[in-house]
């Protein structure tokens, strides 16, 4: 690829600047960088910038308020992003903290318990505990109760909720349902919603994974840690210093 080293008028478009450009995109638009079309496409537009910039400077647009506010503005925050890289620049994680971190903490990183279950929901406790009778005396499957008593919109596909996490139902439903057998009707269950019967197909208690599959996750999660707590530091220092 040849260098690029474009003048137009005062200024001059390099490589650097392409990059630079390029890198103030989103990040979809970065793994393009590579292409010649599309840094070419970026190139054209750094000159249509630098042409309104000649431009701007011939109708001294660089004389007025507007203008003098900007450039002190863009100081402030050029000023601000250089001053915070640099400040967490150097920040890392060995290989043996990361480890370390890992075994102290290693649920952080346990995949969520989930749960597949379905339920009948009803307005009492006694009509409850008939249709109960009915699903374990085989009168009834625990589906087709739904479908005719539940009040749920779910009754449309005989109770169920599908796959869930914990944290995602009300906490009388989601203990009853963790810590209830699988394969058997559980409840009634009184919650906000009314007097639920449950029954769970499927549980997923949350895994611990070994640390060599996560050790990159552990590493990007401490550094992470290390650059807000540098962060936090110094802003404290700096409120101290210049807030008075």
């Amino acid at each position: 690829m040849s260098e690029t080293n474009t003048k137009i008028g005062n200024y001059t478009i390099t490589d650097v600047d392409i990059d630079t450009f390029i890198s103030g995109m989103p990040q979809e638009q970065q793994m393009y960088r590579s292409m010649p079309e599309f840094r070419k496409q970026c190139e054209e537009r750094l000159e249509e910038i630098c042409l309104f910039a000649m431009y701007g400077e011939e109708e001294k647009k660089d004389e007025t308020e507007m203008f003098k506010t900007s450039m002190v503005m863009a100081k402030r925050d050029i000023l601000s992003q250089i001053a915070m890289a640099d400040l967490l620049k150097d920040i890392s994680v060995t290989d043996a903290e990361a480890k370390e971190y890992f075994l102290g903490h290693s649920k952080e990183f346990a995949s969520k318990a989930s749960a597949t279950a379905k339920h009948v929901l009803v307005d009492n406790e006694d009509k409850a505990n008939q249709i109960k009778e009915e699903i374990e005396s085989g009168a009834k499957s625990f589906e087709d109760a739904a479908k005719e008593y539940s009040t749920c919109p779910s009754a449309q596909k005989g109770g169920s909720l599908g796959t869930f996490g914990r944290g995602q139902m009300v906490k009388e439903f989601e203990n009853a349902v963790f810590d209830g057998e699988l394969n058997k009707v559980i409840g009634p269950v009184k919650t906000q919603f009314g007097y639920h019967l449950i029954w769970v197909d499927d549980k997923n208690e949350g895994e611990v994974p070994e640390y060599d599959s996560i050790a990159e996750q552990v590493k990007g999660y401490l550094v992470n840690k290390k650059q807000q707590e540098t962060y936090q530091s110094k802003l404290k220092e700096l409120r101290e210093k210049y807030c008075k």
